[in-house]
């Protein structure tokens, strides 16, 4: 009987098939012949033995690691002073659709309207990184200037943030007077409507448009996660750090404590004296 070239192959594959998964089963019963940790009595008194040991090292060092939380504590206290009250933040999100008007021909077909979309989202990327920089912040301070309202333009561009979503910009601003980020926001909104073709020209001149399609309110903004577990991450830290200081002080100390240390280097004991 003779064999072609594929069934020599695949003979050859099937062969090699079967010999992986005898060899795996072989694997799998060596597995559950290994002896388990609960079943082997040396292996659990050996860990109980090297749990133990830590457990009496950290017994004899105990005052480094507490020494560190306390004075983590103490250095917390003085620099974040909670007892004091927090000064009150507040924001305000409005929402913006910026675009380019398609060049209306006429009796006239044209791909205007696509080219026009797709602009848009460019126009969105673009007008974000304007919103957070120094000349729109110094346009927004002369508005409120006019206005008698006198706001910095760094502090204005320090507390603005900007976001896209499904081709919409959305600005954030924070302060911590309500009145006054309302007029912020006012300002930032009459801006960017009204003088948006002085940032870009070329594109906004003629035929560009930013429109005002959400004006959030006022919120409240309460203390954030950071300043929630600031001293709490701090204290776990110092914890950690004084733990491994304890095992290392332990390591570099070449001291006789207990039987167990005089038993590592050989020497045998006969008796020992309680304390």
């Amino acid at each position: 009987m003779t064999f072609d070239g594929s069934q020599r192959v695949f003979c050859y594959y099937s062969h090699l098939t079967l010999r992986m998964y005898v060899l795996h089963l072989q694997s799998i019963s060596i597995a559950l012949a290994r002896p388990r940790f609960d079943r082997n009595p040396i292996l659990r008194q050996t860990y109980a033995m090297e749990f133990r040991t830590y457990l009496r090292i950290l017994k004899r060092w105990w005052w480094i690691p507490v020494g560190l939380v306390l004075l983590t504590l103490l250095f917390s206290l003085v620099t974040l002073k909670p007892w004091r009250p927090r000064p009150p933040a507040y924001a305000m999100s409005m929402s913006f659709s910026v675009g380019v008007r398609p060049q209306q021909l006429p009796d006239q077909f044209t791909y205007d309207g696509y080219y026009t979309a797709l602009s848009s989202e460019y126009l969105i990327d673009d007008f974000s990184q304007i919103v957070k920089g120094s000349e729109f912040a110094a346009a927004v301070s002369r508005r409120l200037a006019d206005a008698g309202i006198q706001v910095a333009p760094g502090q204005i561009q320090g507390s603005t943030q900007t976001g896209e979503l499904h081709r919409i910009l959305t600005v954030t601003i924070y302060d911590g007077d309500p009145d006054r980020l309302t007029a912020i926001a006012d300002a930032v909104a009459a801006t960017m409507t009204e003088d948006a073709d002085e940032f870009m020209p070329r594109l906004l001149e003629d035929q560009g448009a930013v429109y005002l399609v959400d004006r959030g309110g006022v919120v409240p903004i309460g203390p954030s996660l950071k300043q929630r577990l600031d001293m709490p991450l701090r204290l776990v830290l110092a914890l950690l750090a004084g733990i491994g200081l304890a095992f290392l002080v332990n390591y570099l100390i070449p001291r006789i404590y207990d039987r167990d240390d005089l038993e590592k280097l050989g020497i045998q004991v006969m008796a020992e004296i309680p304390r």
